[in-house]
């Protein structure tokens, strides 16, 4: 149930990153209450996990998901540049979140 948990907590760390484009520097109320209602919850989900799973794991999977979900978002969202070297580096953080659970 944890990992299910730090999913939960590293798809909210997507949702805060992104909200913080639609913030506008915390100038727009709605974006704001929304970008920091999901970066509390992200936090305390990813507590909440940590207390039975390895810390230093369960972090790193928790910035990896963030990371790779808020690249690809980007892209989507906001038409960021996307080549072969950055799917390529998304593709190893992947995998290297896969290494980190199996290692668990």
């Amino acid at each position: 149930m944890n990992w299910v948990i730090l999913l939960i907590a590293g798809l909210l760390e997507i949702g805060w990153a992104v909200g913080l484009k639609y913030t506008d520097g915390f100038s727009k109320l709605w974006p704001s209450v929304a970008t920091i209602i999901c970066l509390l919850t992200s936090f305390a989900l990813l507590g909440w996990a940590v207390r039975s799973l390895p810390v230093g794991t369960a972090y790193a999977i928790w910035v990896g998901i963030g990371a790779v979900g808020t690249a690809i978002a980007g892209i989507y969202l906001f038409n960021e540049s996307i080549s072969m070297l950055k799917l390529a580096s998304l593709g190893a953080i992947l995998v290297g979140i896969l290494g980190l659970k199996l290692a668990a």
